[in-house]
């Protein structure tokens, strides 16, 4: 079905805003910059701190965010595979934090887990990460202190990391994606960060949702040209359910991952907490019309971003584009893996009868009075012993079965892996997966980056109510 430009006004006041009360005239929101140049030995401070963001409307007050340079989103962080990238966190928040390099693989000590690979960067202090970027692609920053509320308020940016070679398109755009919960007369970000009826249920889902920090956003283009399109979903447990108007193409990359080749995007596509998708698309729009990126809700679909195609046609399209040069990932050894199992459990109108917490089994009556609600493997909370130590180089085999009523985006630090089907055959690589109530979904990957890697769900809610646990992986 065709979607006209008032349908997609009215969807986005129903989707986006419960009770209308944010819609009316938007006025787009500045957006930060490069931080970094590129070069072999990049060096760019970010600095946590409180800052005001114009994320509704002009006539609404701005909203005060937790932000890195000032900037919700923060600053792009723009880097070639191969250097050497230098962040000095300076923390000005009233509590303590970190940032993880979501996606990366890196050395332990700079994955940003405090309690796990560092200690938290306390008030007026700074933290030095310092490590080669090996692998090309989309991927994102952000806290890993309280990150359930931390990035709700806005600590969070895009991390690009430039192949030797880019694709042959005409615009390169980066699309972080986040819903925030907002009160609906001073816009400023609501509390209940800690609400375990959120946590028990989908997670913390917000009222406004925003593209690069803007409720507007849009982008000038030609008819015709050939866009790359990086989006990133950062909100804490919104899934986006997508699709393009006025844009056809392909996908090339997941979670900062190649595809071996293209596919033809969907008509729908998901996009979980944490995950990101790399498009090639065309502007089929014509010339003085718009494009979009769809949301796509129970009561419609609403423009995410406007592509507003310019009076002047680009050039004639272009075949289909090649794939991107893959990064060099360790191959599972299927035939020798070892198979670990992964039970996720708990929830809302499921529950948990008992689990393991702190070293002690509890009932789920005090589960919940400590603030736990979900478990794996019986256990809530970071256990005391691993998940699974393996020898570097071990290839694991996980079959984790969902039997709670909601889904989970499963996270995995350090490394990627692949979905490995019932006929044998391997999915691309991920560092996130969806994996939906009552579903199996089993990965594969070969443990070659030595430490103590989190593996939790990252609707925020649900990793901070039980649902996180380790891989220990020998030198």
């Amino acid at each position: 079905m065709t979607i006209t430009r008032r349908q997609l006004i009215a969807g986005t006041g129903a989707a986006l805003v419960a009770n209308g009360a944010l819609v009316g005239p938007l006025r787009a929101a500045s957006h930060s910059g490069a931080a970094a140049d590129g070069s072999a030995d990049a060096w760019a401070e970010l600095r946590a701190g409180l800052a005001k963001a114009q994320l509704t409307p002009a006539e609404y007050p701005a909203t005060e965010v937790w932000a890195y340079n000032g900037t919700a989103p923060g600053p792009t962080l723009r880097i070639k595979r191969g250097a050497l990238l230098r962040q000095r966190l300076v923390n000005g928040l009233p509590e303590a934090t970190s940032i993880h390099w979501h996606g990366l693989r890196l050395p332990n000590a700079m994955d940003g887990v405090p309690g796990l690979t560092q200690e938290a960067v306390g008030p007026g202090e700074s933290f030095d990460y310092e490590f080669t970027v090996p692998d090309a692609g989309t991927f994102w920053y952000h806290t890993h202190n309280r990150s359930w509320e931390q990035m709700a308020r806005g600590l969070y940016g895009p991390l690009i990391i430039d192949e030797e070679t880019p694709p042959d398109v005409d615009r390169d755009l980066i699309l972080t994606l986040d819903d925030w919960r907002l009160d609906q007369t001073t816009a400023a970000i609501a509390g209940g960060f800690d609400g375990l009826h959120d946590q028990a249920h989908g997670g913390r889902i917000g009222n406004l949702v925003t593209v690069n920090g803007q409720f507007d956003h849009r982008q000038p283009v030609r008819g015709g040209e050939r866009l790359r399109l990086r989006l990133i979903n950062t909100a804490n447990a919104r899934i986006f359910n997508l699709g393009l108007q006025g844009l056809e193409g392909w996908v090339v990359a997941l979670d900062g991952q190649p595809l071996e080749k293209p596919e033809p995007a969907a008509e729908v596509f998901r996009l979980a907490p944490a995950q990101r998708i790399d498009l090639i698309v065309d502007v089929t729009a014509e010339p003085g019309e718009e494009a979009y990126l769809v949301g796509l809700e129970r009561d419609g679909g609403f423009a995410l971003a406007t592509f507003e195609a310019g009076s002047e046609a680009a050039q004639a399209r272009r075949p289909a584009p090649e794939a991107l040069a893959p990064n060099d990932l360790p191959a599972p050894d299927l035939k020798g893996a070892r198979e670990v199992p992964m039970l996720l459990e708990g929830g809302a109108m499921r529950g948990l009868a008992k689990a393991e917490y702190l070293g002690r089994e509890m009932s789920g009556r005090e589960l919940a009075e400590q603030g736990q609600v979900w478990a794996l493997n019986g256990v809530a909370g970071m256990p005391a012993a691993p998940f699974a130590g393996v020898g570097r180089g071990e290839t694991l085999r996980i079959p984790m079965r969902n039997d709670t009523m909601f889904p989970h985006a499963m996270h995995l630090h350090g490394h990627h892996f692949r979905q490995e089907h019932e006929d044998g055959t391997l999915g691309p690589w991920r560092d996130t997966i969806l994996v939906d109530p009552d579903q199996v979904v089993t990965i594969v990957f070969a443990a070659d980056n030595p430490g103590r890697w989190l593996f939790h769900c990252h609707m925020l809610g649900h990793q901070v109510a039980g649902m996180k646990t380790r891989i220990e992986v020998a030198s």
